[in-house]
């Protein structure tokens, strides 16, 4: 296959080292051969993917955000439980959320939010793996690998970009669940070349750039032509004895690497600073508010699935310092981006899921993580499987509704529980993928999309 040498990056937590996204070689193909990503496409193609121009934003909560702060306040139960912030009325009659979200509560007209959302693991690392790849067994804090592929991967394997020129599965600023890179956004058995593309960098910078779509020093596109050229007839002797369909596999990543670097498509949506002042400003000048605007950027040039990266979620202590830093900067991003995507009349194609691997403890703790009271700062809450609240809007989702509810003391769900597997069965509803396909592992056994769970139709 041919390689773009562009312009370097970092050794990847994967233990390959990668001058860059483009680099990728037969090893990291997947298990299964050409036959499976044929029968894959076919089923998609039926599913009705070949007709969609849907995409997927997933802004993404590492280290848990606590429901009983944002989309499920509790302010009848007990000082202990209900917290620091009251709820505020929005647009939508019955709706409320925190008073740090005075922006999301004029537009609550635009999304809708899942309440009763479980898993029931209070581990990082079983949680993580849950809400990505819709599976939990086997991983936890003492053995992190990632066993199964990232929801994003499974429908950009199937689907590719919406517009040629452009990367399928984007990560903004990196692909990074609970401190593993790419942890469970990997591709794991699908292959390395189906991970996400990751930007780097501070896209709030004012030099922010996108190293891994430049042509590398020297080489110019007659260049690379040629390399193109030489490279494909070098292939051919091989492709003779080749029986597994490697080589035809590979034939759509070098054409879409090809596309990404010698055209301007990719190039021109990475490029916020094409963007109005005042535009920038409403989705927030910070890194977080940025990246949601680029996401919205790579959308709609004809990313899949774009994923934003917002860390350090994990307020065990000082959880009210912690909040009145976080949430108003995720109420900005959010109004901004759900605005702007209406304006432009985007919205419709593209869904907008809000999540991190858990909730947080209904009943606030001391301060003190399991030490003395206050030894680690001012009450937080902890780890909290058995409920969480999801914000999903676009793609066709109804905005104004509430999906679900948990008990009076916010511990469990009440009505209509929810797991992964029905989140993902609706995102792969909104791309137009067949949950029902399957896919070899590394040892030849055939695995499901999704394993349980089913549409979430009252959204729809």
């Amino acid at each position: 296959m041919f390689r773009i040498h562009a312009e370097r990056t970092g050794k990847y937590c994967d233990g390959f080292s990668r001058r860059s996204f483009l680099q990728l070689g037969v090893a990291g193909m997947a298990t299964a051969g050409l036959s499976q990503v044929l029968a894959a496409q076919a089923s998609a193609v039926e599913a009705g993917a070949a007709k969609k121009d849907t995409a997927v934003i997933l802004l993404w909560l590492d280290g848990g955000p606590g429901h009983m702060d944002t989309y499920d306040m509790k302010p009848e139960a007990p000082v202990e439980y209900r917290g620091i912030w009251n709820p505020i009325k929005t647009n939508v009659p019955g709706m409320e959320v925190t008073e740090l979200f005075p922006l999301q509560a004029k537009i609550a007209d635009k999304f809708s939010i899942i309440r009763s959302m479980h898993h029931d693991s209070g581990d990082h690392f079983t949680g993580g793996h849950w809400m990505l790849t819709g599976r939990g067994a086997g991983v936890s804090g003492a053995n992190t690998a990632g066993r199964s592929p990232f929801v994003g991967s499974v429908a950009t394997k199937v689907l590719g970009p919406r517009q040629v020129g452009m990367p399928a599965n984007v990560a903004i600023p990196y692909a990074m669940s609970i401190g593993l890179r790419p942890g469970y956004f990997g591709a794991n058995y699908l292959g390395v070349e189906n991970n996400p593309f990751e930007t780097e960098g501070d896209p709030n910078s004012d030099n922010f750039a996108v190293r891994n779509i430049g042509l590398g020093s020297g080489l110019t596109i007659e260049r690379l032509n040629d390399r193109r050229d030489l490279l494909a007839n070098l292939d051919n002797m091989q492709r003779q004895v080749d029986r597994s369909g490697s080589f035809d596999a590979l034939d759509r990543f070098d054409r879409d690497a090809f596309e990404m670097v010698t055209g301007p498509k990719a190039r021109a949506a990475f490029d916020l600073t094409q963007e109005a002042p005042q535009l920038r400003e409403r989705y927030g000048r910070h890194s977080w508010g940025q990246s949601a605007l680029l996401a919205r950027r790579l959308v709609e040039a004809g990313a899949t699935f774009v994923t934003c990266h917002f860390g350090g979620w994990d307020h065990h202590w000082n959880l009210q310092s912690g909040y009145e830093n976080y949430l108003p900067k995720i109420d900005q991003l959010v109004y901004g981006l759900l605005t702007d995507l209406s304006e432009r009349g985007l919205l419709e194609r593209t869904m907008v899921v809000l999540c991190g691997e858990f909730g947080r403890t209904p009943r606030m703790n001391n301060g003190g993580n399991g030490g003395p009271p206050g030894s680690m700062g001012t009450p937080g809450r902890d780890h909290w499987g058995s409920a969480m609240s999801v914000l999903v809007a676009g793609g066709g989702v109804q905005g104004g509704r509430i999906i679900g509810s948990t008990d009076r003391l916010g511990e469990s769900p009440k009505d209509q529980p929810l797991r992964p597997g029905d989140l993902h069965h609706t995102m792969y509803k909104v791309l137009g993928v067949d949950p029902h396909q399957y896919f070899l592992d590394h040892s030849g056994r055939p695995n499901v999309a999704v394993d349980h769970g089913d549409v979430i139709s009252e959204l729809f």
